[in-house]
């Protein structure tokens, strides 16, 4: 099978590589604007920029995939800054798609959403399933609202089931989560008064998510959260941070204090920790015979686990 990966040289993209490439019949071609973090046997790699729709519209129609696995999507203040990340996210989307379109072996498509889409706004359901109404209310929600829409219009164009994931949170102990980041600061705001439950997704369920949609080439839509949630607080004292109750106003200046501690608090982020952020993921169980591993306090511990600084002494006998 022929496999194009999207965004393989974030923690997400590589971490799919290396499970496709345990099948040895699988030919995985990626593209990204930076390399891969970890080792990859057998895929093949381009660089290239977001911008850069004539290198990649090329490869894309000359590789000829059969799969299409989309994770170029930004994350505001992962690795780029807010407005970045939309255009990047627009940019290598409308780039892939566009492509596509003259694939002739292309049967299947795998799209990175998030339960961010849902938004947050007042009578909002508070475990939305996939039917629940779209109605994105940060930037990020938008953008991915924007992904879904040119997933769709693919999908009636060229009649080829697509998959979209929307992933709660993707958290682990060495990807750029603002999330993850945000929960290890020494001190942690978190709502008051009323602390509402999130939920997670482990980084390596992620990888085993959609590799079963890969796998499985089962169209629609899946929400992917780990079982159970936990709150903001709850989250913090399990990793022994100091928690600060915060409302109102007040979350102004949080943003601006955990900026200046190297954490900047993206909206979508401040919403789920002011509001709330859980989703009910039974279709992915069911449909797509995917449980997730880990559950939403096993993802925070793990995360706590994973040591800030680890300094190895030199051996002076040592050349």
């Amino acid at each position: 099978m022929r496999i194009l990966i999207t965004g393989m040289g974030g923690a997400i993209g590589t971490g799919i590589a290396q499970k496709l490439e345990r099948d040895p019949d699988n030919v995985i071609l990626g593209v990204d604007m930076v390399p891969p973090r970890r080792h990859l046997k057998r895929s093949e790699f381009h660089l290239v920029r977001p911008g850069d729709v004539a290198t990649r519209t090329r490869l894309i129609r000359d590789f000829d995939p059969e799969v299409i696995v989309h994770m170029g999507v930004y994350e505001p203040h992962a690795r780029s800054n807010p407005a970045d990340s939309t255009r990047r996210t627009r940019a290598v989307t409308r780039s892939v798609f566009h492509a596509g379109l003259d694939c002739g072996a292309l049967r299947h498509v795998v799209v990175r959403s998030g339960i961010e889409i849902y938004g947050r706004e007042h009578g909002t359901a508070l475990r939305p399933d996939e039917d629940a109404p779209i109605r994105p209310t940060t930037r990020f929600g938008r953008a991915l609202a924007e992904v879904e829409e040119s997933a769709r219009a693919f999908s009636s164009l060229r009649d080829i089931p697509v998959t979209i994931l929307r992933f709660a949170p993707i958290v682990g102990p060495y990807i750029p989560s603002p999330l993850g980041r945000f929960l290890r600061l020494p001190v942690v705001p978190v709502a008051a008064p009323i602390d509402s439950p999130i939920q997670l997704i482990h980084i390596d369920d992620a990888h085993d998510a959609t590799v079963a949609a890969v796998r499985e080439r089962v169209g629609g839509v899946f929400n992917i959260v780990g079982e159970g949630a936990v709150t903001g607080s709850q989250a913090a004292r399990l990793g022994g941070r100091l928690v600060v109750p915060v409302w109102g106003p007040g979350w102004q200046l949080s943003k601006m204090l955990t900026a200046a501690m190297g954490s900047p608090l993206p909206e979508h982020t401040a919403e789920a920790m002011r509001r709330g952020q859980t989703a009910d993921g039974t279709r992915a169980r069911t449909e797509l015979d995917f449980v997730p591993a880990r559950t939403t306090r096993e993802c925070v511990n793990d995360l706590y686990e994973w040591a800030s600084v680890i300094r190895v002494e030199r051996d002076g006998a040592a050349a």
